[in-house]
């Protein structure tokens, strides 16, 4: 079992002063974990309650201000705030002469690159994207989290170095993506973590009407496993009837969800198609049994789309 301990950030000098623009989940907690690392955070903004508590939990006693005065105080300021206010937030930041030549100006975005920084660094600040793939809480178990978690980097050449070394004292690992890749690799993403949260929640549902008392119970062990393999194995991975062109039961459970949860029907549709092609590609599903399977689908596709097929 690993000793290991998180050395006391009282035992060395602070090297930056850390200020954080948007109280959302993953700002106090990237600012908590660079003052494990000796960094100080002094500053952080935040407009609603939610915001304001998340600060004072996991940054307690650092002040809550305005933005243009977190970069006023901070060598290293975190914008942390939704990928569509972005833009905007560092224009304005550039225009009215917030930012300082020489300053830190980390967004955690991952949609976006480096670029979207230009307006600051055309006034002399170092720009880095650093984007934890993680999901988070807005509570202080994201600090722990934090440890072995991926962060996409983005960066000028020059300041790679700087970039992944400050991944590295938070407890991440660093994943350089280039500029032009950073909308697919959010994408990415959002298809894995995103969707599967709502893929869950719609298996909770149900499991629940289906007289199951305890779904969460079920399903943790079958979907570690399920995760656990397909990490493992990719495709090779892929198990139940849409792998094994089991076409009766495909039907069955479309018809039995345009009965009880008419609004699942869809995204049962989409993924089972998804499926379908995968197992296909990779000979997993044998040609002879994938017509009768793909017909099902292009049934129940049509009858999702209200349509009845051809008419003629």
């Amino acid at each position: 079992m690993s000793t290991f301990q998180q050395p006391d950030p009282q035992d060395r000098p602070a090297r930056l002063t850390v200020g954080v623009v948007g109280a959302g989940r993953v700002g106090p907690a990237l600012a908590a974990s660079l003052q494990l690392a000796g960094h100080r955070p002094v500053a952080v903004s935040g407009v609603s309650d939610a915001s304001r508590r998340r600060a004072a939990q996991l940054l307690p006693d650092v002040p809550l201000v305005p933005p243009a005065e977190v970069l006023e105080r901070a060598d290293l300021v975190l914008l942390t705030v939704p990928d569509d206010t972005l833009p905007g937030l560092v224009e304005g930041l550039a225009e009215t002469g917030a930012v300082r030549p020489g300053q830190l100006l980390v967004h955690t975005s991952g949609r976006y690159g480096a670029k979207v920084l230009d307006p600051a660094l055309r006034v002399g600040a170092l720009p880095l994207a650093l984007h934890p793939a993680m999901t988070f809480t807005g509570t202080p178990v994201d600090v722990q989290r934090l440890a072995g978690c991926s962060f996409g980097v983005t960066a000028p050449e020059e300041l790679r170095l700087a970039a992944e070394a400050l991944v590295i004292e938070m407890g991440g690992e660093p994943e350089w993506i280039a500029e032009e890749m950073r909308p697919l690799y959010h994408a990415a993403l959002a298809l894995g973590a995103n969707h599967l949260v709502t893929l869950v929640a719609q298996s909770l549902e149900l499991l629940r009407a289906s007289g199951v008392e305890a779904p969460d119970r079920m399903l943790g062990p079958l979907l570690g496993a399920a995760l656990d393999n397909a990490l493992r194995s990719g495709d090779a991975a892929l198990t139940g009837p849409v792998a094994r062109g089991d076409a009766g039961t495909v039907a069955a459970h479309v018809e039995q969800l345009r009965k009880h949860a008419p609004q699942a029907v869809a995204g049962y549709l989409a993924m089972a198609r998804a499926t379908a092609d995968r197992a296909l590609a990779h000979g997993l599903l044998k040609p002879e049994f994938a017509q009768d399977l793909l017909g099902v689908l292009a049934e129940g596709t049509d009858r999702a789309d209200g349509t009845e097929g051809d008419a003629r």
